[in-house]
């Protein structure tokens, strides 16, 4: 474990094991070791870790800014929202098309060219 923090340690008084079972989880939530534990079990990035400091600081500071708009007395408040999706664009969509309609025609002009050749050889 890190270095600062102390052992976690309960006398039993009077044989009350359930009480001294309260107070060492209590003791262990306060000191911190349990949740080292479980930031230990799987690597994060460092860049991950201030991502998400910053993000967490951000949050914070809406709050706050919020929270001051409100004592003032400002009554239209934007909460947290979502941004807007980004309609595609027309051109891209025009050009698949155009190059379906492509594939398509040539396709068939491949199928009447051969069907005409198959004529041809038959008849000739």
């Amino acid at each position: 474990m890190s270095k600062g923090k102390k052992l976690v340690s309960v006398k039993v008084i009077k044989g009350d094991i359930n009480r001294a079972l309260k107070k060492f989880k209590r003791g262990v939530m306060e000191s911190g070791h349990l949740q080292e534990l479980r930031e230990r079990q799987t690597y994060t990035k460092p860049k991950t870790v201030r991502r998400k400091q910053k993000l967490q600081a951000i949050r914070e500071q809406q709050k706050i800014t919020i929270l001051e708009k409100i004592e003032n007395g400002n009554t239209k408040l934007r909460l947290f929202t979502k941004k807007k999706k980004k309609k595609k664009n027309n051109k891209t969509q025009n050009k698949n098309k155009s190059n379906k309609n492509w594939c398509f025609y040539y396709r068939l002009y491949i199928y009447i060219r051969i069907t005409h050749l198959m004529w041809v050889l038959y008849l000739g």
